[in-house]
């Protein structure tokens, strides 16, 4: 009874203690303003709080919290998720529409998104759709369980899923209908059973955000059964080198390459680049060496960790990168013999749908896929800790991913996909990828238009009409 009374007396005391502040609020409210309105006021600029806005619009957010971190460490630092810099995109292209001269396809034709990748290799590999699960690699970056869901989505997508460079866990390669194995610098994943399972090997001398550099794991972010994946000694650090071979050369590849054709039976073998400025003479030394096609990253795409100089100040656009290797390619008369996939910075079906028109043959997804997949689940970590701390192998909340959610998710992100893309393919009169060419594209911007030679959305004059309507050739 008694205590009956004294929670009674508590909750009244609450209420009107509630009640109190809700009619003093506007008095509260206006003493706060006045205190620190007037600090803001008449504090001299060098003392005044405000100076932090200045600080911040001098510098940049990012750039004034990165120098405190550098600051803070004195060592280098490892930004995940890739670059933050606007980047040339797709975004000043679009498609051309059929209404009238040509008629859009009817909605009940069935469109055809398979795609085949490396078409001269002994045993190419078939997709029903073309886009597939980068490599973003377990126990270096992601969880067991996140990678599991992945195996799961790309079955029944009928799409392939790349190893990336960090563990390959039995359980993955053997679930995985189209597997992809990332054939990287270093000691781990090597193995002969391994590659003989794979659908496809990939050679990976760079990437967008990290280009072709190496990295060192301390042991100490290496803990559980990653160790063991990788068959790493107690207290062994985790090394990917910069180089494959000492002293490598071309032939060292040419090398390779032929004993992996021959060891997988006729696989596709592709190399994995990082879109720079020199892709020309990069492609040319892949075609030289024999690959059967090549995944082109631009420098949009995203890592678990990469030294801010090497995802910002290196490389060249998706868009760029994709442009010059398909014209190479075609220069070369390799276009039909070697397949072209590209990465970075593309998120949405549009997007997708453009690159290809640009001559991509398939797309690794990263960034979207890693959102995705954990979709709701980044509840689990925020408003305290970013939402990747769901996915992270080290992640705080790793334990708390749900396999079976993560799958749904995903699969459901890429089937939505694909219909859109599918969508945007009949609004052009078509029935298939294969029927996409650079000639479904426009652009409203004149310089975009004359650099990826598409229509330009204002037209253009010829000069010599010009000149009969006494025009000025050239507009001041």
């Amino acid at each position: 009874m008694m205590l009956d009374i004294i929670i009674l007396v508590l909750l009244s005391l609450f209420i009107i203690m509630c009640l109190l502040l809700f009619m003093m609020r506007r008095h509260l409210i206006k003493k706060a303003v006045n205190k620190y309105g007037k600090i803001l006021m008449e504090d001299r600029y060098q003392e005044n709080v405000f100076e932090m806005v200045t600080g911040f619009k001098h510098m940049g957010i990012q750039q004034t919290f990165e120098n405190n971190l550098r600051a803070e460490s004195g060592d280098v630092l490892h930004r995940p998720l890739g670059s933050a810099k606007t980047w040339p995109d797709f975004e000043k292209l679009t498609f051309i529409p059929a209404q009238v001269a040509k008629f859009p396809t009817e909605y009940t034709e069935q469109i055809d998104m398979k795609v085949t990748i490396g078409p001269k290799a002994k045993k190419p590999m078939e997709l029903d759709i073309p886009l597939m699960v980068s490599g973003m690699a377990y126990g270096i970056a992601l969880s067991k369980e996140v990678r599991l869901a992945f195996v799961d989505a790309v079955n029944q997508l009928g799409t392939a899923l790349n190893s990336g460079e960090g563990g390959v866990m039995d359980e993955e390669i053997d679930g995985t209908d189209k597997y992809i194995l990332q054939f990287s610098k270093t000691s781990w994943s090597k193995e002969e059973k391994l590659m003989k399972k794979a659908s496809m090997i990939e050679i990976k001398f760079g990437q967008g955000a990290l280009m072709s550099s190496g990295v060192v794991i301390p042991a100490e972010d290496l803990q559980g059964d990653i160790r063991k994946v990788l068959d790493l000694d107690d207290g062994e650090e985790a090394i990917i080198h910069n180089h494959f071979f000492q002293d490598q050369t071309l032939d060292d590849f040419k090398n390779l390459v032929q004993e992996l054709k021959e060891l997988t039976d006729g696989v596709p073998i592709g190399a994995k680049i990082a879109a720079g400025g020199n892709i020309e003479a990069d492609i040319d030394a892949l075609l030289e060496i024999g690959v059967d096609y090549i995944a082109v990253d631009g420098a949009q795409a995203a890592t678990h960790g990469a030294p801010p100089i090497l995802a910002e100040d290196f490389g060249i656009p998706t868009i760029h990168g994709l442009h010059r290797a398909h014209q190479h390619l075609q220069k070369k008369k390799a276009r039909d013999k070697v397949s072209l996939i590209i990465s970075g910075g593309m998120f949405t079906p549009g997007q997708f749908l453009k690159a290809m028109a640009l001559g991509a043959d398939a797309i690794y997804l990263g960034s979207a896929v890693l959102f995705t997949v954990s979709h709701k689940q980044v509840l689990h970590a925020v408003p305290f800790e970013p939402p990747t701390q769901v996915v992270w192998y080290d992640g705080k909340y790793k334990d708390d991913f749900n396999r079976q959610d993560g799958t749904d998710a995903l699969v459901n992100y890429m089937n939505a996909s694909i219909k859109e893309m599918e969508e945007g393919i009949r609004m052009m009169g078509k029935k298939g990828l294969s029927e996409l060419a650079k000639d479904d594209l426009v652009s409203y911007d004149e310089a975009v238009a004359r650099d990826f030679a598409v229509s330009y959305s204002a037209g253009r004059e010829e000069e010599g009409n010009k000149k009969e309507q006494g025009e000025p050739l050239i507009e001041l």
